[in-house]
């Protein structure tokens, strides 16, 4: 089986991202999780899709490497691995742009649900071969 291509996204640590050990805030990186998460799906669905189905984080596990700076260029990349019925698991990582070191790596588990009562819902077969390699 191939290994599906990732998306990918340049991130930019801001002042407001650096903590008083001067390197990237751990929390930083959920939010940059959550928002490579968002900017993928809403790069292979339609506004009609995303009406009808959401997701929810269920489990994050995260692997902190090494430390991105200010001023740092990095990239961050994410794909879909495993899938349930309602569930997936998405791969992230957050890389240093000019040496390609993985600074961090996270497997978050998403659960799909339907925005309008945040109900569970299974996964649109259709949906589920955009995840496919």
């Amino acid at each position: 089986m191939s290994a599906p291509t990732p998306f990918e996204k340049p991130l930019q640590p801001q002042s407001a991202d650096i903590d008083e050990l001067g390197h990237v805030n751990n929390i930083v990186y959920v939010r940059w999780i959550q928002e490579l998460a968002s900017a993928h799906w809403g790069s292979i669905t339609s506004r009609d899709e995303r009406a009808e189905l959401a997701w929810v984080v269920v489990r994050h596990e995260i692997d902190y490497k090494a430390a991105a700076l200010l001023g740092d260029a990095l990239l961050g990349r994410t794909w879909v691995g495993d899938q349930t019925a309602a569930t997936c698991v998405r791969h992230t990582e957050i890389a240093r742009a000019g040496d390609g070191r993985v600074l961090m790596a996270a497997r978050t588990t998403w659960c799909a649900i339907r925005p309008a009562d945040g109900r569970l819902r299974r996964i649109p077969d259709a949906i589920r071969a955009r995840f496919k390699p």
